[in-house]
């Protein structure tokens, strides 16, 4: 199994173990997931982790976005480079919503704007959103 399978694997369990819902609660209620996977400019990973720890997921909770787990690869060619990481939203438009409230928010343009002052920490940002399936377990 591939790293991208394997935290992909490990996102979707962690989603049931922090919400307890079941799939078709989820479809019934609109809650999508989404996993995020940033790619870093050599070297950056860690002042990436350390705006995440510092301000980043603050600054999601006050504009509703949940943070559900992050994750870091321990294998090649991702380690050192990479950050996974799983939110929850209300639904794809609370999603929307969220993201652009969050991207002009002043806080997070002045943090964003002093972790880069020596440069840029994010080569590439992939977002996929999800939807738990009906057979998905309970832990």
């Amino acid at each position: 199994m591939g790293a991208g399978a394997m935290v992909s694997a490990m996102a979707g369990v962690e989603v049931l173990a922090q919400t307890g819902d079941k799939a078709s609660a989820s479809s019934s209620t609109g809650v999508v997931y989404e996993l995020r996977v940033y790619h870093t400019y050599e070297g950056k990973l860690n002042d990436l982790l350390a705006r995440f720890r510092n301000h980043t997921r603050t600054i999601f909770n006050r504009h509703g976005i949940h943070s559900v787990a992050y994750w870091t690869p321990t294998d090649a060619p991702l380690v050192g480079k990479t950050l996974f990481y799983v939110l929850r939203h209300p639904s794809r438009a609370a999603a929307t919503a969220n993201w652009a409230a969050f991207h002009d928010d002043p806080e997070w343009k002045q943090v964003s704007a002093a972790s880069e002052v020596n440069g840029k920490l994010v080569e590439s940002v992939e977002s996929t959103f999800l939807q738990l399936t009906d057979f998905s377990p309970h832990l």
